[in-house]
């Protein structure tokens, strides 16, 4: 490596799942697990992670994002659970709370991916915002649901047909002053401007 070179920065990833039951152990959490395995199959750049398992409860929810952006220095944090409209899903009340600035393009998104499989799909109430150096989404709760929200919906031939939330997320993390992120584009396909694309 020249002087001139710099090795890649590691993207620091915040995985928080948020359920009551599966918080006190009733059930096995599948949010984390499936998050884990996704970034470990569709990421080619550097890139570590943070993860919590806490129930849902706001105050709880909004100490946990602050102190893995705060504290830790995550540049993505990821929610799963708890975005419903029952009367203990406050994931976006919490993630609105801690917010610098709204992202409105990701729930946008995340519903128009999801109304693919489920009519259900508009009871969610997912929200995207910027907190200082971080970008933080809400995802669904379930593994499959998960993997469809970030790759998008693809047509019958494996072209994507609905671009999945993550093809913009590397690119929004270069704005906010982030790792330069890559990703095997047999998963998913990160989109930047040409004039954002660094040479290989």
């Amino acid at each position: 490596m020249t002087t001139t070179e710099h090795a890649p920065e590691t993207l620091l990833i915040g995985l928080v799942s948020i359920s009551d039951r599966a918080s006190t152990g009733v059930y096995e959490d599948k949010g984390i697990p499936a998050l884990q395995e996704w970034f470990g199959t569709a990421l080619t750049s550097p890139w570590r992670m943070e993860t919590r398992l806490i129930p849902d409860d706001q105050a709880t929810i909004e100490r946990t994002l602050i102190e893995l952006v705060d504290t830790v220095g995550c540049h993505l944090v990821l929610t799963t659970g708890g975005t419903g409209p029952a009367p203990r899903d406050v994931t976006p009340e919490a993630t609105l709370a801690v917010a610098n600035r709204l992202m409105p393009g990701f729930g946008e998104q995340m519903r128009q991916i999801s109304l693919n499989f489920v009519p259900t799909a508009i009871l969610s109430r997912q929200v995207g915002v910027i907190r200082k150096q971080a970008l933080i989404l809400n995802l669904p709760g379930q593994p499959k649901s998960i993997r469809e929200t970030l790759e998008g919906v693809r047509a019958e031939d494996g072209r994507p047909a609905v671009p999945g939330i993550f093809a913009a997320v590397p690119y929004c993390i270069d704005l906010i002053g982030g790792p330069y992120v890559e990703a095997d584009e047999t998963v998913v396909k990160v989109f930047r401007p040409k004039s954002a694309i660094r040479p290989k």
